[in-house]
């Protein structure tokens, strides 16, 4: 999922609260859910002593009795204490989300900010993403559990590949994909403004020869369907949007292929894995709260196999 980006100086509002990481994580997802992905972009900080800081941005004003009513329910009441808004230039808060945020590894992969970029070790790969240009920094269990299970495929996989990122958001998986594997890779995302942040992650991560980022809703946009069908999807997006799109995207799949899914919380992984009853469960990775599955499409597609759980 993609944050919007203000033009320098324009006024936004930002509300923040304090918390624990399990509630933080949960504000975060019920926000996502709720509200209008082009209002809204969330960022978490870990600020120690097991507190979690939670700043959602917003490009308009918000309805402030919404928004306590969405921290009550995700965080409960001492959140809400907590929870203050205030108007602030976009560029305060884009210095302040980057402010802090180390580089992540997650296997082979270091992503991190230019402001790290001399600290990413010689034998990572490094991914460049800003925190302040959209969701998909390397910091969110989601993204890291992708990445933790993308290294571990890209040791046994081989060949001429297809690869599909849906939902793209700052790119960070498509760039990913592409400069492990050397194999072409197809990026879409529903949201404009993800395109163009994407588009501009990958040419400056040295990617825009194997990596074609477009705007497209679901799976029926004809440049999806046309370079099918895929040996690898990457689907980081939220639970509803991933049983919506099982039937249709399981038919753009190959003999074989595998299909990683994340965006889920713990709770919601029996269900990805129900709707998506025609794949085996080859993985499933468990990180803050957060859970990544690795499918694989067989010869029989009704087999199940005991996931390996990373905790």
């Amino acid at each position: 999922m993609s944050s919007d980006t203000h033009p320098s100086g324009t006024p936004t509002t930002v509300a923040r609260l304090e918390t624990d990481e399990q509630a933080a994580h949960r504000v975060a997802d019920l926000a996502a859910e709720t509200l209008p992905a082009d209002e809204i972009a969330v960022a978490l900080v870990d600020i120690g002593a097991g507190r979690w800081r939670v700043a959602m941005h917003f490009r308009a004003a918000p309805d402030e009795k919404i928004i306590r009513a969405l921290a009550a329910a995700a965080a409960g009441n001492a959140a809400v204490k907590t929870l203050r808004f205030e108007h602030v230039a976009a560029k305060d808060w884009v210095r302040e989300s980057l402010a802090g945020l180390a580089p992540v590894t997650a296997g082979r992969f270091t992503v991190h900010g230019a402001h790290d970029r001399a600290r990413v070790p010689f034998n990572r790969i490094g991914i460049e993403i800003e925190a302040a240009l959209a969701f998909g920094t390397g910091h969110h269990g989601t993204t890291r559990g992708c990445l933790l299970a993308l290294d571990s495929l890209c040791k046994s996989r081989g060949g001429n590949q297809r690869i599909l990122d849906l939902g793209t958001g700052s790119g960070v998986l498509a760039i990913a994909a592409a400069r492990a594997l050397r194999q072409p890779v197809l990026a879409t995302d529903i949201d404009g403004d993800a395109v163009r942040v994407a588009r501009a992650n990958v040419a400056f991560n040295r990617a825009g020869g194997f990596v074609a980022v477009v705007k497209a809703a679901g799976v029926t946009a004809a440049k999806l369907r046309e370079r099918a069908p895929y040996d690898l999807v990457l689907a980081n997006i939220l639970l509803r949007p991933l049983q919506r799109l099982a039937a249709p995207l399981m038919r753009l799949t190959a003999p074989g292929a595998r299909v990683i899914l994340s965006g889920l919380l713990a709770s919601q992984a029996n269900a990805a894995i129900a709707a998506y009853h025609g794949l085996k469960l080859e993985r499933r990775i468990d990180l803050d709260g957060w859970t990544t599955l690795v499918l694989i499409r067989g010869k029989r597609p009704g087999a199940s196999v005991v996931g390996r759980r990373l905790g």
